[in-house]
């Protein structure tokens, strides 16, 4: 049979539950058993300090119902720690709390697909909107020197472009070639696609997969890793994996960098 312990008291003796109160820094309360009011300035493990209008300091320990606020009986917490902000962004840079984002330079970014674009974004998306930078994507290079010249860059209005596979000898090495701009700068990275400037050690595999030639690189990617063939949750799986700056190779790091630099400097 189970046993219990019925509370006795009668019930014009039992103390009614009182609300519990944070003490948070300048709430005002007054210790129940002095009368002394002060607002909080200090509260430690089992002590509140308060703080009186003619600036007498005070100590009381946190007892239960020890405390009157606004007239009413109260219990006083520790309040709880503040969550710390983050010191850095995901690439590294120094966190400026409560930034706005700056209005648009004319200046821009472009990147060769939607997932560059994201990749950009995950990392440096935060010192892109403090600098006013627009990440824009062309869905491959093919037309790239026609894009620069409807764009008319000047010095007031700088282009970035991130190629894929920008490798001697390769196609895009020869596009690129055709953009002569000063007030344009073509950077790219050595990998078939933006997926692998993800490290594997942040996926948890060995290495990226080599994928035989005529083959589509995502889909022999997916396939080689025993993913489902859906390039695009292939994407979201190693999108959702990028951190930090540390989830990516430098060979992308340094062009992004480089780039956002051009597009910023007078």
């Amino acid at each position: 049979m189970r046993s219990y312990n019925p509370d006795l008291t009668p019930p014009w003796k039992r103390s009614a539950p009182v609300p519990e109160v944070p003490a948070d820094r300048d709430l005002v309360v007054e210790e129940v058993t002095t009368g002394f009011c002060g607002a909080v300035i200090r509260c430690e493990a089992g002590t509140v300090t308060l703080e009186d209008r003619f600036g007498k300091h005070r100590v009381f320990p946190l007892d239960p119902r020890g405390f009157l606020l606004e007239g009413r009986v109260v219990t006083l917490v520790r309040p709880s720690a503040a969550p710390a902000r983050p010191t850095r962004t995901a690439s590294g840079s120094v966190a400026v709390p409560g930034a706005r984002a700056r209005v648009a330079r004319a200046g821009r970014i472009y990147v060769e697909g939607r997932h560059d674009a994201e990749l950009v974004e995950r990392v440096w998306g935060d010192d892109l909107r403090i600098e006013g930078v627009v990440v824009e994507y062309l869905e491959g290079v093919d037309d790239l020197p026609s894009i620069v010249a409807d764009f008319a860059p000047a010095p007031d209005a700088r282009l970035g472009v991130l190629v894929d596979h920008l490798v001697p000898g390769s196609k895009e090495s020869r596009i690129a070639a055709q953009v002569t701009s000063p007030d344009v700068l073509v950077v790219g990275h050595p990998y078939i696609d933006v997926w692998e400037a993800v490290k594997p050690s942040s996926l948890g595999i060995p290495a990226w997969p080599r994928v035989p030639r005529g083959q589509d690189w995502k889909t022999g990617v997916c396939r080689a890793l025993s993913w489902p063939d859906n390039t695009g949750a292939a994407w979201q799986h190693i999108l959702s994996k990028v951190t930090s700056y540390k989830d990516l190779e430098p060979a992308l790091l340094g062009r992004v960098e480089e780039l956002i630099d051009f597009v910023t400097t007078p």
